[in-house]
């Protein structure tokens, strides 16, 4: 069988929960999401996820967490308490063995801890959010945790730059004036690991458009970056490429500016209603963005001529492998205005074919007790595959999608945030792997918490 036929077979794989018979459907051939990568071939699953007895994660036999960074316990630099709402995050080498994570918080005005304003670094005093700094040595101990950016709003996710430096989205477009703000928001500030300063403070990258973002990938070859917005309502997001003045510029290049556009799909104003895995789109096109810093208008409602453009509601997570750039719509409801109910897509731009092509559509999961639909945060994982975090109802997972299209958790929350009659789990965020692939660092939301977890990895 071709790998075109393959693509567009129905598939049933396996939820390697330790509760035999449980199933997720995939449509598509898993395999295209790890094109060009070094995730060439993937492994199943590490086995059943073994009950916590502290009550915080379930792990697979073999492998254990640590707790790096509480809410509410004081940052390391004395700066006052770590922040709620740990949402993206990113790895990055910090030399000697050490690595460096920067965390976002999705904090709005009713935030229970802000991020603390700190001189210097903070857009607007009124914002609630930003992004913090944690600095870990070669035994994986946290040796400095700090502010890196503060005056932010609902920072969401976002997605490393190619010069070690992290972008950080609002998914806010709220103006100055508005639930207590003195400036405007719904921008991407870039944050540099150990001090904000060097890049200027927190300057909004006000050419990549004001809008609700989520987050960005990078083209390594001409430095394009890509953008997912995640608009509540419908009119949903819109699918976004910025083109630098400075492409490739490092550090605090994208403030010399550039140009946004916005992608049309000919002949699909939603993306929710295709349906058909393997389905190829040609001629696709960009259309410059009226007005970026959406003055009057949202974006996702300005004018963009009779053709129109193309929505599409939770456009989440977004990485680059290959020559391609991914995107996730982590789910889509008829009830909220979609023209298709679906339950997670991957969506594939080719920048040189000018194509856009449904890769994989998630199924319902038989049961909400167990892994994989509903994809939101997503990354490369070590020895091939990918890592998903799960944004749906019941319990909440990181999970794992190998290339031949195995589901397999990697980790459940334990913590119930609800009651005993309605148990309920704060849902995971901001998977990563240090740069030596040997741990992973994800985050759990509510009650704020990053762990790092090592184990006997794939490689």
């Amino acid at each position: 069988m071709s790998e075109n036929q393959l693509s567009a077979t129905r598939r049933q794989v396996l939820a390697r929960t330790g509760q035999l018979g449980a199933t997720i459907a995939f449509a598509g051939a898993i395999s295209e999401l790890f094109a060009g990568t070094a995730a060439a071939h993937g492994k199943g699953g590490y086995g059943p996820l073994v009950p916590d007895p502290n009550g915080l994660l379930d792990l697979p036999k073999g492998f254990r967490y640590k707790v790096l960074s509480r809410e509410g316990d004081p940052l390391r630099s004395g700066e006052g308490q770590v922040p709620s709402n740990h949402d993206g995050m990113a790895a990055f080498d910090a030399g000697r063995g050490r690595v460096r994570l920067i965390r976002n918080h999705e904090n709005r005005p009713t935030a229970k801890i802000r991020v603390p304003a700190i001189d210097g670094i903070t857009y607007d005093p009124m914002g609630m959010g930003g992004c913090t700094s944690i600095g870990l040595d070669r035994s994986g101990d946290v040796f400095d945790e700090h502010v890196a950016i503060a005056g932010t709003a609902v920072n969401c996710a976002g997605g490393p730059s190619l010069w070690g430096t992290w972008l950080t989205c609002e998914e806010a477009e709220d103006k100055a004036g508005t639930n207590g703000y003195t400036k405007d928001h719904g921008f991407v500030f870039e944050v540099h690991p150990t001090d904000t300063r060097k890049l200027g403070g927190a300057v909004p990258l006000t050419a990549m458009g004001r809008f609700q973002h989520e987050a960005v990938a990078i083209d390594p070859h001409n430095g394009t970056v890509y953008e997912t917005e995640d608009a509540f309502q419908k009119p949903f997001g819109l699918f976004y490429r910025f083109r630098p003045n400075k492409p490739l510029g490092g550090p605090g290049s994208l403030q010399a500016g550039g140009k946004l556009q916005a992608m049309r799909v000919p002949g699909v104003p939603d993306l929710s209603a295709v349906q058909e895995t393997g389905k190829v789109f040609s001629g696709i096109e960009w259309v410059d963005v009226p007005d970026p810093l959406a003055k009057e208008t949202p974006v996702r409602l300005q004018d963009f001529g009779a053709k129109g453009i193309t929505h599409g509601q939770k456009l989440e997570g977004c990485y680059w492998g290959g020559r391609c750039v991914y995107f996730v719509a982590s789910f889509a409801r008829t009830a909220d205005g979609s023209a298709a109910t679906h339950h997670g897509q991957v969506w594939r731009y080719d920048p040189k074919a000018r194509t856009l092509a449904l890769v994989i559509v998630f199924g319902p999961a038989t049961d909400p007790m167990l892994p994989g639909d509903e994809p939101d945060n997503i990354c490369l994982a070590p020895g091939g595959g990918l890592m998903a975090c799960e944004d749906s109802e019941g319990a909440q997972h990181v999970f794992g999608v190998t290339r031949r299209g195995e589901v397999y958790p990697m980790a459940r929350g334990a913590k119930n945030i609800g009651t005993p009659e309605k148990p309920e789990w704060g849902e995971f965020a901001g998977v990563t792997f240090s740069p030596d692939q040997r741990t992973m660092y994800v985050n759990c939301y509510t009650p704020g918490t990053t762990f790092a977890v090592t184990g006997p990895w794939h490689h």
